[in-house]
């Protein structure tokens, strides 16, 4: 592998601008790793755990652009620096006008704005949602790497002007059927959603959606929103909000394992609401769940999205749907088809969400998951890019993501350890999930189509097979063509599945004894 990088000083760029040159120069043939970032303290860091250091590097500024390639050869990584000037004249030229460079400038233009969002670098983040929330506005931050001080102080301000701080690290919020950040194309009407990830909020509108219902609002928290620290105050915010809220007729919450304070207090909360409240607190004991006023439990997604539907509905919630018998069989051959070494799952995921509720799902059924992300940590993986036995990986998380494009933006990343996987005579299972909707890659399948094919090839050369199982998040709205991508799924040979928990179920008939 070589290296190089080179450094543009005083030349500064926000976040997303700078993930998607990253994207187009990762696409490059025999490129590695792409770094495209600003010169922080933190950048500098990352720089130096992928082993890309010099003098230079060291005293680059923070508003420096450093442009970092490992690739296959030292005439590849020249050839993509030396076109640099070409991929960022390519973002712009697809970028919208903007006349507007400062929050002031901004506000002049429209003085009845009442929501800011904000997607800079995190070193600087805290200090322009407090300018937005000084100004009266709402906030949306999408950046990550905020300090838990910084949030804490932010979102106690927020409380005290009654303000809603959405984030840090929020990736998906509805508002007003208006979509922010990643979000799905989905029909306004009576349910009100809470969700601490993005993934987990698109999985639940999506749904929602395709049962014929509709979003009056989906508010995204931040990760760290129902930690210990942040006690959830952006969550209860919300609460209140979808609870004076006259369109909302029930109440949603999706989240990631809260801390166990943080969910006692939300608790004394839901007790007050005037609204039914639904929730899927993943990871967390349904025992500690049962019994508590105003509140109905589920443990999947796809669960809390029926118990929602039909209450708005005035019906009882429908049983939980399974895989169908056609699914079954499809299952059954898979199994035929491998060697007797083949007996591992490796999950590749881009939905941090998706990552928790699989390890749960398979859990339950007695399987041993080991993640970057774990509910247990004595199932940490040492190395992310290591796995052990039967993994599931979250390349959301911001070990991946630092510097570099979301998976969800990006397949680069994802195509490697699908081939990487592939070359282990013990995996049997590759489970992928592919989330279409605003501001993902219009074609998440056609990224990676041809490597779940040669993945595929490189099990039949020695005899098995791979059995690669998908779950597509979306609605027929959405710009990506829902349709079109579930087919060129099946096409490679995958099996697809409409939900998370569903594929989830499929893992569990493979993996699971005969």
């Amino acid at each position: 592998m070589i290296s190089g990088f080179v450094i543009r000083k005083n030349q500064y760029y926000d976040s997303v601008f700078l993930m998607n040159v990253s994207r187009r120069m990762s696409e490059v043939k025999g490129v590695l790793q792409t770094a495209v970032l600003m010169g922080s303290p933190a950048n500098k860091q990352l720089l130096l755990d992928i082993h890309i250091q010099d003098d230079q590097i060291e005293k680059a500024q923070p508003n420096d652009l450093i442009v970092a390639v490992i690739a296959e050869s030292p005439a590849i990584v020249e050839n993509v620096l030396g076109r640099l000037n070409e991929w960022l004249e390519a973002i712009q030229e697809n970028a919208p006008s903007l006349s507007v460079k400062t929050l002031e400038e901004g506000l002049s233009q429209k003085p009845n704005a009442n929501l800011a969002v904000i997607s800079v670098p995190g070193e600087y983040a805290a200090r322009e949602a407090k300018k937005a929330l000084e100004a009266g506005l709402n906030v949306f931050l999408f950046s990550a790497n905020v300090s838990i001080e910084d949030e804490l102080a932010l979102k106690q301000f927020a409380a005290a002007q009654g303000l809603l701080v959405m984030g840090p690290d929020c990736g998906t919020s509805l508002i007003g059927g208006a979509g922010i950040g990643f979000a799905n194309s989905v029909r306004r009407g009576p349910v009100g959603v809470i969700g601490a990830a993005g993934t987990g909020l698109q999985e639940f509108t999506s749904q929602v959606h395709l049962a014929g219902s509709g979003i009056s609002h989906a508010i995204g928290t931040g990760s760290h929103d129902l930690s210990e620290k942040i006690n959830g105050l952006t969550t209860l915010a919300a609460l209140d909000a979808l609870d004076a809220d006259q369109q909302t007729r029930i109440i949603a919450i999706v989240s990631k394992p809260p801390a166990a304070s943080t969910l006692a207090v939300l608790f004394e909360r839901i007790k007050t609401c005037k609204k039914p409240v639904v929730g899927c607190f993943l990871g967390v004991n349904p025992v500690l769940l049962n019994g508590k006023p105003n509140f109905q439990p589920a443990e999947t997604i796809d669960e809390a999205v029926r118990i929602a539907v039909a209450s708005v509905n005035g019906q009882p919630a429908m049983p939980t749907v399974g895989l169908t018998e056609e699914d079954l069989a499809a299952i059954r051959m898979e199994k035929k088809r491998w060697l007797p070494e083949q007996k591992y799952l490796r999950g590749i995921l881009a939905g941090g969400t998706f990552c928790y509720q699989s390890q749960q799902i398979l859990r339950k059924a007695g399987i041993t998951i080991h993640s970057n992300n774990p509910f247990d940590r004595k199932y940490l993986l040492a190395d992310p890019d290591r796995s052990i036995e039967n993994t599931i990986v979250d390349m959301g998380d911001d070990f991946y993501t630092i510097g570099r494009p979301h998976p969800m933006i990006d397949g680069a990343m994802r195509k490697r350890r699908i081939l990487a996987e592939s070359r282990d005579p013990q995996v049997a299972v590759l489970y992928l999930d592919f989330i279409l909707g605003y501001n993902a890659s219009m074609d998440p399948v056609g990224e990676m189509v041809e490597a779940i094919r040669e993945a595929k090839r490189n099990s039949r050369q020695r005899g098995g097979t791979l059995t690669v199982v998908t779950s597509v998040c979306g609605t027929e709205a959405d710009p990506q063509d829902l349709n079109l991508q579930m087919k060129m799924l099946q096409e490679a040979g995958a099996l697809v599945f409409r939900s998370n928990a569903l594929a989830s179920a499929a893992l569990c008939e493979l993996l699971g004894q005969e």
